[in-house]
């Protein structure tokens, strides 16, 4: 197995003054190719590409600025108890490890702790699993209290899973004196003691968080606003087309994960009615259980939005696989992906493509089912951004009832009021009368009827 160089910066000198941040080889340990079955992660398989699942991993590594001295694919044809490689390729690896000079070797895989500290002895490096350099990523980008609070939650309790009895000084200690005492408290107990309070003290500051965040979403219903959420695979551009549709300037960058911590903007409609847009942080393959469990809290924007918006990178080579990836995540939240009155599938990133591939794409789409459309758009240049808007406003509008009235133009509190509480579609002045054709939310049906005399419009008869 000849070794890929992937990173042409790798071997560059650096600079006395710059930061170490040491050299990491990547190893995507996947298995070989088998035909689909009816397992979940032997469909994923046989659907993601292995370059492209490691040039994920090692989008995954940069992005809390590893240097990376090598990615290599070590494919394997079953999974073993003790290292999860076989010895063959461990020693291969090792060999490998010496002549880079590596200090940190990781695994684009789930590793069990035993196989992880196994590793660690054979390959005289430390070595990171998928889920805990996912687990870095985050810590570091969490900004806010709640995002810091679920990643400390989740990072003890990946932490806890960890605790084997291997090393020195988790050995059995022995309480009292002499052979009276009988054995103490092991290292490794209190360890994990101290672990679960603090799990413990996490979970609760979390409530509190979460309670706060209910407050202002039952804020939001009074006024009420309604929610459209931004879900997809991370970098799909969700951050992008955020601050296109809500003039926002949010965090954009072209690195997994540039968005953690939830953001929520006002969006402005075709026919002036608003919407609150809610920007979420990234699914990926394989995302850890503990982050589900934990972002379980943010993720509620997209449990209570009436539309979601699945943004998708539509050039990425591994687009189908993503887009299964993301409906595995929201079936996970409890939210069908089939549901075509809820979401859009958006189609990113389609400023990538030559006019013949742009056309031959529109094609593509047209021959999707009516009721499962898909929008095409660039995020960066903002073509197709105004049929999406038309397409949000439309979905928003099937829950809402449009009625017709006839008020006194005089009457500037009332029409005032109208504006503010409704979608005003239509307005003509005769005789001294304004005659209004409004869109208004369930909630608020009753009082424009009965202050306004209005009645329901001829399309909705």
């Amino acid at each position: 197995m000849e070794p890929r160089n992937f990173d042409g910066d790798a071997d560059r000198p650096r600079s006395a003054g710059a930061k170490q941040t040491g050299r990491v080889l990547v190893i995507g340990p996947y298995l070989r190719v088998r035909a689909a079955s009816s397992d979940a992660q032997s469909e994923s398989y046989v659907l993601r590409d292995a370059e492209a699942r490691l040039d994920e991993a090692a989008g995954l590594a940069r992005a809390i600025d590893l240097v990376i001295a090598d990615a290599i694919i070590a494919p394997i044809s079953q999974i073993r108890p003790a290292t999860y490689i076989g010895k063959g390729k461990v020693e291969e690896m090792a060999g490998l490890i010496k002549s880079l000079e590596v200090e940190l070797v990781v695994m684009d895989c789930a590793l069990a702790p035993i196989q992880q500290r196994n590793l660690e002895k054979e390959l005289h490096a430390k070595v990171l699993d998928r889920t805990g350099l996912i687990l870095e990523i985050f810590g570091r980008r969490a900004k806010t209290r709640e995002g810091s609070l679920q990643v400390e939650l989740a990072h003890l309790n990946y932490q806890r899973s960890r605790l084997v009895r291997s090393w020195t000084h988790l050995e059995r200690q022995r309480g009292g004196f002499g052979f009276m005492g009988g054995p103490g408290e092991t290292q490794i107990e209190a360890d994990r003691r101290l672990i679960q309070e603090r799990i413990s003290k996490l979970e609760g500051e979390l409530k509190k968080v979460q309670a706060t965040r209910r407050l202002h979403r039952a804020g939001r219903q009074r006024v009420p606003y309604r929610v459209v959420a931004l879900v997809g695979y991370t970098n799909a551009g969700k951050s992008t087309l955020f601050n296109r549709l809500t003039r926002a300037d949010v965090q954009a960058a072209d690195m997994l994960f540039a968005t953690l911590d939830p953001t929520l903007r006002a969006l402005t409609l075709p026919h002036g009615g608003k919407a609150m847009l809610s920007d979420t942080v990234g699914f990926i393959s394989n995302l850890p259980t503990q982050l589900v469990a934990a972002f379980r809290a943010t993720l509620e924007e997209v449990l209570e939005a009436d539309v979601i918006l699945h943004v998708r990178d539509i050039s990425h080579e591994d687009a189908e696989a993503q887009q299964s990836d993301v409906d595995a995540v929201l079936r996970q939240l409890g939210i069908n992906p089939d549901d075509s009155g809820r979401i859009i599938e958006v189609w990113n990133k389609i400023d990538r493509y030559d006019a013949e591939q742009r056309e031959e794409l529109l094609n593509i789409a047209a021959r999707r089912p009516e009721d499962h459309p898909a929008m095409l758009v660039s995020a960066v240049t903002g073509e197709g951004i105004g049929a999406l808007l038309a397409a949000i406003e439309e979905r928003l509008a099937a829950k809402r009832t449009t009625l017709d009235l006839s008020i006194d133009a005089a009457d500037g509190a009332g029409i005032s009021w109208l504006h503010r509480n409704s979608e005003v579609l239509a307005k003509e002045l005769h005789d001294g009368r304004f005659d209004m054709t409004v869109r208004v939310d369930e909630t608020k049906r009753d009082i424009v009827v009965s202050r306004f005399d209005a009645v329901p419009h001829l399309s909705e008869t």
